[in-house]
């Protein structure tokens, strides 16, 4: 088992691209199922990162190809 603070540390990366995105900031659950949907990502980058300002990105959770040890890898 797995909390979410140990989630948000680990940095979400693409293994298409390679690219690191950022971090998970929030979970989304369907309550009815009991069952993570999808994952909120915080990614700070450019211009924005001058001023704290962070983007968020929603990936499917059956997007995540495996849990490292410090990161997450997603397709």
């Amino acid at each position: 088992m797995i909390t979410l603070t140990a989630l948000q540390t680990k940095e979400i990366v693409s293994i298409e691209t390679g690219k690191r995105i950022g971090h998970i900031i929030d979970l989304e659950i369907d309550v009815d199922q009991g069952k993570i949907t999808d994952i909120i990502i915080g990614a700070r980058s450019g211009i924005s990162q001058l001023f704290n300002k962070q983007s968020e990105y929603t990936i499917p959770w059956s997007n995540i190809v495996t849990f490292g040890d410090d990161v997450i890898l997603i397709k």
